[in-house]
């Protein structure tokens, strides 16, 4: 990766998709087809040791070979060529069976899946990281009560283990969908010149069945040359995992804004500061995790849009669908990463919440004012009541308790029934059960 794209990559991700991881897959591709055509008596027994050997320990210019593909439009041609030059000066018969059988597709993508396999796993487990922050939180806080914002405006109370359990539920769904997109992807591509295995005449199936257990990859049933749902449904759902880092990061940096502060990322040296403003603490791994949601997308979108290549091999499809993946995947990863470490180091302003929370003057209890005046009034006439109550408390400076307690209606009340209508503890409804739904939904993904 370019060394400025470490401020939003994950290293590690980015560390599995290199050019270099890249070309030593493709080589490894090349080997394992050497070895997977003795059986069926296609290469020598000592000229696939040969290729495999070397294949192993090979070495490539990426800039040469980039700059070399210009001239066929795709990496395979100039990176078989280096190959069998290093073949060849171990054994100029082995060298003769290179590539035999296979094209540059097959070399290219099966390259790629090799790649996203260690790529996968690491966004696998930063997601990890990031819902099992979640889940703490969501359990800690289970009862601390907060203001749940409707179009960014006061609405009920809700507890913020609650709010910490929508975002468990997100990164659980998003990530049960990118592993089972990440285990669809993982196919051999094996065809041949028009997918058919014609070079191999009939024993072009067990050919591809002993490549396939040579690399430890799964059977597609035919060559996906020219249907590349594989790729798309995989970008699909690592953009949705982007996205479910994005949410979190975009309802932190809110509670962040000091005119609410209920809520910070983890402080240190050098984190958060600005260039021109000292006292500033900025949201930046909100930001890392934003960059990567509004971005995820536009690279998922492109993958879509190359799901119709012409005929059995596409013009600007396959190409460079792995500059793609490994923008997209390793963006994702560095959004994860950022989040699971605000996550885990979040702090979380208690008495912030529910200051916030009586600002309102209890105007944030008027739906269960209103449900409760609706056992006597009715439903239409106790809301226009507490509509008209809440107005008074707004106009008077007053509390919303103050004024139902002053009105006849609040006569059919007693005290402790007015006291138990602002008590945000009262106010939770389902959301316990709702809390342990998502954990123990977590828990189960975490288990599949």
């Amino acid at each position: 990766m370019s060394a400025l794209q470490h401020a939003f990559w994950d290293e590690v991700c980015a560390d599995a998709l290199t050019d270099a991881r890249l070309l030593a897959a493709m080589a490894r591709f090349e080997g394992a087809l050497a070895t997977a055509s003795v059986g069926a008596g296609f290469v020598p027994a000592d000229a696939a040791e040969t290729i495999a050997r070397v294949a192993a320990g090979a070495s490539f210019d990426a800039d040469e070979i980039g700059r070399a593909a210009r001239r066929s439009a795709t990496l395979a041609i100039p990176f078989v060529k280096s190959l069998t030059a290093q073949v060849g000066a171990i054994s100029a018969d082995a060298a003769r069976y290179v590539h035999l059988g296979a094209t540059s597709q097959d070399v290219v993508d099966t390259a790629v899946v090799l790649c996203l396999g260690p790529a996968c796993e690491r966004v696998r487990s930063l997601a990890k990281r990031a819902g099992d922050a979640a889940a703490v939180l969501a359990r800690r806080h289970a009862k601390t009560p907060m203001l749940a914002r409707t179009l960014l405006q006061p609405a009920v109370p809700v507890s913020f283990g609650w709010k910490a359990a929508v975002w468990l539920s997100g990164v659980t769904h998003a990530s049960t969908g990118f592993s089972s997109a990440a285990a669809h992807a993982r196919r051999l591509q094996f065809g041949g010149a028009g997918g058919t295995l014609s070079s191999y005449g009939a024993q072009g199936e067990a050919v591809a069945a002993a490549l396939a257990a040579e690399l430890g990859l799964a059977r597609a049933s035919i060559p996906w040359h020219s249907v590349r749902d594989g790729f798309a449904r995989l970008g699909a759902e690592t953009a949705i995992l982007a996205g479910a880092a994005g949410k979190i990061a975009r309802d932190v940096s809110l509670l962040m804004q000091p005119e609410i502060g209920e809520a910070a990322e983890p402080s240190g040296a050098g984190r958060g500061g600005s260039s021109a403003m000292p006292h500033k603490r900025n949201p930046v791994g909100c930001v890392i995790a934003l960059e990567a949601a509004q971005r995820a997308p536009h690279l998922a979108a492109v993958l879509l849009s190359q799901l119709a290549p012409e005929h059995e091999r596409g013009l600007g499809q396959w190409q460079g669908q792995w500059f793609t993946l490994r923008d997209l995947l390793c963006s994702t990863a560095g959004a994860l990463a950022a989040m699971a470490e605000v996550l885990e180091g979040l702090t979380v302003d208690e008495r912030a919440m529910r200051a916030n929370l009586d600002r309102t003057r209890g105007l944030a209890f008027s739906e269960g004012v209103s449900v409760a005046l609706s056992r006597a009034l009715g439903k239409q006439a106790a809301h226009a009541l507490t509509e008209k109550l809440c107005e008074t408390a707004l106009r008077e400076g007053r509390t919303l308790a103050e004024v139902l307690r002053a009105d006849p209606a609040g006569n059919s009340m007693s005290a402790n029934e007015i006291d138990a209508l602002f008590d945000p503890g009262n106010c939770y409804g389902s959301a316990p059960a709702m809390i342990e739904s998502a954990l123990a939904e977590w828990t189960q993904a975490l288990k599949d």
